[in-house]
């Protein structure tokens, strides 16, 4: 049955099998060859990054720097900072220290003493507490009967007198009035026998207000002193009991918070002493100096070269500088597109072509190969190298690296765009004896740019037909 072909797609036809060709399937070498963009960057384990790390101070303000690409002795100044302040602080934190110390050492007697006087202290106030006790009970049971009885008695002791006295009087009297004439000397005994009245007497009235008071007055007031003494250094032995031992553990946190505090006091001079040493950084060797950081295979300088200038001030905690020594070997460093990465095999070789120097030819050999992408997506490719006497690399000297990443000596291979994808895989037009075609599927190899390896499904000698 014949198949019909619509008018309206005739003319496409015939433009189409105008521009198809036809290639006879042979076996030839086949290759892959990469070329990209690679940079001498200096090897990263001899590297000195400068980078700001403080640990306490964070006002770093340029006061030297030396110029970008000098060629530097050991013991040459790189780079310094402003001083002056961060030398106050760190004097004042050396006070700091020292008066620390002292009241540390203050605050270590001081606990130690109420320590050992705390015992003797509460055992003190518990004598005191049982002599008052025992007074004020002596006193109740016995002391003040006994005074009240002394006062009673020394009572009936002046009225004793007194009555005596004025016994004695009387009978003086008596006896003096019998006589007819009384003698000076008998009046003389009787006046001062009046005066001995009168003087027990006035003894006896004194006796009987001292009696009264002592009752009423300084017996009463004797006991409240007593009770009161009891009942005040009870109290005071119950303060006491809990408040030494609590004053003992304060002065021990005390002591502990002012250790603390010490300690952090000699951390923080320590660290402020670490920062100074941040403020003056000399050539380790003899070298050359970059301004910006040299990291992970990439020179980039950006915005922090900026801040390099007099007064300026560097970003905290990245790199601002780098140093490289002499000694240092050059590397070329890629980054390659993910293709690019996964064609390349361990230990690939190569040549490198320096910009302006086509003339030279430089062997070189993949020694890493990044197997995670940067944050950019690409790959990472470290290449090692023998320069050549009359080329000196430098920072950021750029390159051309060619090499064949795959390569079969004989090896079956069309032009990419002979294939096409359908439902069943890959396939290619093959042109059959009879000279129709057939879409063959076949399983496709490596590519290059612009032909295509095939593994399987063509044989040599066959015809395939190119759009």
């Amino acid at each position: 049955m014949a198949r019909y072909t619509p008018l309206h797609l005739i003319p496409a036809l015939i433009a189409a099998a105008s521009h198809a060709s036809e290639v006879t399937v042979e076996k030839r070498p086949f290759s892959i060859e990469k070329s990209f963009a690679a940079t001498a960057l200096p090897s990263a384990d001899f590297l000195m990054l400068l980078k700001l790390e403080p640990k306490l101070w964070e006002k770093f303000t340029l006061t030297h720097l030396t110029p970008h690409g000098t060629q530097v002795k050991k013991g040459d100044r790189l780079v310094a900072f402003d001083t002056e302040e961060l030398d106050q602080k760190i004097e004042d934190a050396r006070r700091a220290v020292a008066v620390g110390k002292l009241s540390l050492a203050q605050a270590e007697l001081d606990a130690q003493t109420l320590q050992q006087n705390a015992p003797i202290k509460l055992e003190a106030m518990r004598r005191a507490a049982d002599i008052a006790k025992e007074e004020n009970a002596y006193f109740t049971t016995t002391l003040r009967k006994a005074k009240e009885d002394t006062a009673t008695q020394a009572l009936k002791h002046g009225e004793q007198i007194l009555s005596n006295q004025r016994e004695e009087l009387k009978q003086l009297s008596k006896m003096y009035e019998a006589d007819d004439v009384t003698e000076n000397t008998e009046e003389i005994i009787l006046v001062r026998q009046q005066d001995a009245v009168a003087s027990a007497e006035f003894a006896l009235r004194m006796e009987a207000l001292d009696h009264k008071r002592t009752l009423e007055v300084t017996l009463p007031r004797e006991a409240k002193t007593l009770a009161d003494a009891e009942r005040d250094t009870a109290l005071a032995l119950k303060k006491a009991e809990a408040d030494i031992p609590r004053a003992v553990e304060t002065s021990q946190l005390t002591l502990e918070a002012l250790k603390v505090a010490q300690r952090r006091a000699a951390e923080t001079l320590s660290q402020l002493e670490a920062d100074r040493a941040l403020c003056e950084i000399t050539a380790p060797a003899a070298g050359f100096f970059y301004h910006g950081p040299i990291e992970n295979g990439r020179w980039t300088p950006s915005e922090i070269v900026k801040t390099l200038i007099p007064q300026g001030q560097p970003p905290l905690h990245k790199t601002y500088a780098t140093f490289v020594p002499l000694s240092t070997p050059f590397a070329l460093i890629a980054f390659l597109d993910e293709a690019t990465a996964r064609s390349l095999v361990p230990d690939a070789k190569g040549d490198a072509i320096l910009t302006g120097r086509e003339d030279l030819s430089i062997s070189v050999k993949l020694e890493k190969l990044a197997t995670i992408p940067a944050p950019d997506g690409t790959y990472r490719a470290d290449f090692s190298l023998t320069w050549p006497k009359e080329i000196t690399p430098s920072l950021g000297t750029t390159a051309q690296i060619r090499l064949i990443s795959y390569h079969q000596p004989a090896a079956i291979s069309v032009p990419t765009k002979a294939l096409s994808y359908a439902p069943q895989g890959w396939t290619i037009a093959v042109k059959m004896a009879d000279g129709k075609t057939e879409q063959r599927s076949v399983q496709r190899g490596r590519s290059s740019k612009d032909d295509t390896e095939i593994l399987a499904g063509l044989e040599v000698g066959q015809v395939i037909i190119i759009p």
